[in-house]
């Protein structure tokens, strides 16, 4: 997994490329926790996510918990159908702010 890392106006992005597993989750497990803690807004753009794993899925509740907790956004845009019908077969399209 590769992530790029840029702000645009109120937003902070985080770009994740490849795959999203029990290897590469932790990296962005901390990203994702430091930037909704900092930031009003989070966005992680998956245009570039091939795969995600149940580890995957662990991170991406994590950010939601604590971006709720700290009365933040998380949001998640331009997900591949790969990944789209991962997150909506397991429930966290109910859960996740996806556009």
């Amino acid at each position: 997994m590769k992530t790029n890392v840029k702000e645009n106006g109120n937003e902070h992005i985080i770009e994740v490329e490849g795959r999203l597993d029990t290897l590469t989750s932790p990296a962005l497990q901390e990203l994702l926790v430091d930037s909704v803690s900092k930031f009003k807004t989070t966005v992680l753009d998956f245009s570039a996510l091939e795969y995600v794993s149940s580890a995957g899925l662990r991170t991406l509740l994590i950010g939601e918990k604590t971006a709720k907790n700290r009365g933040v956004s998380l949001i998640i845009r331009h997900v591949p159908d790969s990944v789209r019908e991962v997150l909506f077969m397991t429930g966290f399209t109910k859960i996740l702010t996806i556009e």
